[in-house]
């Protein structure tokens, strides 16, 4: 156990603390903030001080208090966005390689004819047309993100379904639900869980930058995204309100992405002793 600590990558380490973190802000965020999200407790733009962390936002409320609440909506609408997703994209990727055929066809095609808009345009119309509330933004990420982890799930698939311990379990007469889940799933767990770290930090970008554009995460909710287009013109007097969300969105991703680096390492240096 020793050695594969030290085996861990100081970047791993650090990408850990970070994730685990943000983890711990995302669950305890507003039992451990000092000020309500919305309570206004001193004047537009305060700078930092002892009683006041990072200052006061363009009405007044505490920075600190507001990121730290943010935290729950920011990472937990990315994060429930991402699980849809994938558990979307995953059983159809597996369906498509397993049946192939006409349905592996129609699948496809239906994934490539989403995929040909861009992810912002169809994300901008289905928000301006349904509205930008939690669940409505939620599931539209999904789905859209959801074609990625198809087309990423249906290549591991097809890859596994060939191989010879996979033949073995046909030949045998297994079942088609024995093979995903006892053969194509847990060795395809390595590359998925990976592409689940990265489809996260893009899921996290995409919020923050909806909501940068007004279209994501709603007043009265605090979110990060929100903040920095709250609080940019701040930046026109020298003040830096809009930097501190800014930070946080920047260090989570680079947080995942570390560990995720980390992961796809691991999982390549496994694979070479195993030949």
């Amino acid at each position: 156990m020793t050695s594969k600590l030290k085996a861990i990558p100081v970047s791993a380490w650090l990408g850990l603390t970070i994730v685990t973190l943000n983890l711990l802000v995302f669950l305890l965020g507003p039992m451990l903030a000092p000020y309500g999200m919305n309570e206004i407790v001193g004047a537009p733009f305060d700078p930092p001080s002892s009683q006041f962390w990072f200052g006061l936002d363009q009405n007044g409320r505490d920075m600190f208090s507001r990121l730290l609440a943010g935290a729950q909506m920011s990472i937990g609408v990315s994060l429930a966005a991402s699980l849809i997703s994938f558990s979307i994209g995953i059983p159809l990727g597996f369906v498509a390689a397993l049946f192939g055929g006409w349905v592996d066809t129609v699948l496809s095609r239906i994934v490539d004819t989403v995929m040909c808009i861009p992810v912002l345009i169809s994300a901008l119309v289905v928000l301006q047309a349904l509205g930008s509330s939690v669940p409505v933004l939620i599931f539209t990420i999904a789905l859209l993100d959801s074609t990625r982890v198809f087309r990423l799930a249906r290549v591991v698939a097809q890859g596994i379904s060939v191989l010879e311990y996979a033949e073995t379990a046909r030949l045998r007469g297994e079942s088609m639900g024995w093979l995903i889940t006892r053969e194509i799933l847990p060795n395809a767990l390595p590359p998925l869980i990976a592409e689940f770290g990265m489809r996260f930090c893009f899921t996290f970008l995409f919020v923050a930058g909806l909501s940068f554009l007004g279209l994501g995460i709603q007043p009265p909710f605090a979110d990060w995204g929100g903040m920095v287009k709250d609080n940019q013109q701040a930046i026109l007097y020298g003040l830096y309100a809009p930097l501190f969300p800014a930070a946080a969105i920047a260090l989570l991703t680079i947080g995942v992405n570390l560990v995720v680096d980390w992961l796809l390492n691991a999982a390549g240096t496994t694979q070479g002793a195993d030949r």
